[in-house]
């Protein structure tokens, strides 16, 4: 049987056209964009070209896209940035309980250096409530930063309703990670004008590992990281990573392009496999179907049996999904989203992640359910 690969929320496959713009630029354009000879003003040319691609395809300004090495440098930079170049004016910020670790730690760092943390609660679906949002805000308040779709669920969070809410506290940055939102169907809700930063990383995408964007609204001030060269306009120095940030401007045009028809195909594969799951009596599925939740991921339990077991069970018959995050899938930890949608540990150990993407099928969905009825029955008469 042909390997069939449900992990790309983990990460995605380089996309052959992509890879091809990558190894190209690295054969043909070696000159640094910083030099001033005209390989490096070849250099820069094609830096800025692509830079322009990716603020077209999101609908921002050239100016506004900051390149980086994928999604957790952004969201620290995001988040570090703000507190930085903000705490004269307050040490406050707020998140949510869902929140990928690349912000719930960054938070948590700040919070060692003086910073004080608001963790929104959510609702069974793992959403926020607009109404804890402005009941929390502060005058010393500096950042609300709210991921855009749930790693680990799939829970699309209300970033409309909160950009009205922020409309009355324009001081205030507010931060979305957009980096599981990509050709989702989600475009318009990610051009929001409300929206301050975002983060983005390339591999979730089709793009090669270690690269990533920023969207930063001109405008907002936020302190570099990164300090050095005076690179991305002195805020993130370091040598750009021309071949990647060309071959991540070919990954995202692919997807955008092609949004709406991809987005629609990974929601009818997602509810095949849904509507098969929930069947079985012992099945529990944490995702939901409805506009509420991105097309792409499927989270779910088999009750009495750990997630990384049906993980394995999968994987030897060449089908690869993971436990609720690849962050933590090695490291044998309770999902924090499941925890905090108030979900028992004990079933939540049990929880395993299906995400999709454009080159899965109708057919995998169904082989999926097939070997899921083998694999349901073992674990059945295993645990009777």
């Amino acid at each position: 049987m042909q390997k069939m690969y449900f992990d790309n929320s983990a990460t995605t496959k380089i996309d052959p056209q992509v890879l091809q713009t990558y190894q190209t630029v690295c054969e043909k354009v070696w000159g640094n964009p910083s030099s001033l000879h005209n390989l490096g003003e070849h250099a820069f040319n094609l830096l800025e070209q692509a830079r322009k691609q990716v603020a077209d395809l999101i609908g921002r300004k050239q100016d506004e896209i900051f390149f980086t090495s994928g999604g957790t440098e952004s969201d620290n930079w995001a988040i570090k940035g703000t507190a930085i170049e903000k705490h004269i004016y307050g040490k406050h910020l707020i998140t949510s309980s869902v929140e990928h670790p690349a912000v719930i730690n960054t938070m948590r760092q700040l919070e060692k250096l003086g910073f004080e943390v608001t963790y929104l609660p959510v609702d069974k679906e793992g959403r926020v409530s607009c109404e804890d949002l402005r009941k929390s805000i502060r005058k010393d308040t500096i950042l609300v930063s709210i991921m855009a779709v749930n790693n680990e669920v799939g829970s699309i969070q209300p970033i409309d309703e909160i950009a009205e809410v922020l409309k009355d506290y324009p001081k205030i940055h507010f931060h979305v990670d957009a980096v599981q939102a990509v050709g989702k169907g989600l475009g318009k809700m990610l051009k929001n004008e409300r929206i301050d930063l975002m983060s983005f990383s390339g591999h979730k995408f089709h793009a090669p590992r270690g690269i990533g964007f920023m969207y930063k609204k001109e405008g907002r001030m936020i302190a570099p990281l990164l300090t050095g060269g005076g690179q991305e306009k002195n805020l993130r120095s370091g040598t750009e990573n021309l071949p990647a940030i060309a071959a991540m401007a070919k990954a995202l045009r692919l997807v955008v392009e092609n949004e709406d028809e991809y987005s629609k195909r990974q929601q009818k594969i997602k509810e095949k496999i849904y509507d098969h799951v929930e069947k079985f009596d012992k099945a529990v599925i944490f995702s939901g179907r409805d506009k509420n939740f991105a097309p792409h991921v499927l989270c779910f339990a088999i009750k009495g049996v750990r997630g990384e077991t049906i993980v394995h069970a999968f994987e030897d018959n060449d089908i690869y999904i993971s436990t609720t995050s690849a962050c933590s899938s090695k490291k044998h930890t309770v999902s924090s989203t499941l925890r905090s949608i108030g979900i028992d540990d004990g079933i939540a150990t049990s929880a395993v992640r299906v995400s999709l993407d454009e080159n899965n099928t109708l057919e995998e969905a169904e082989e999926f359910n097939n070997v899921f009825d083998e694999l349901y029955e073992k674990f059945r008469m295993i645990n009777s």
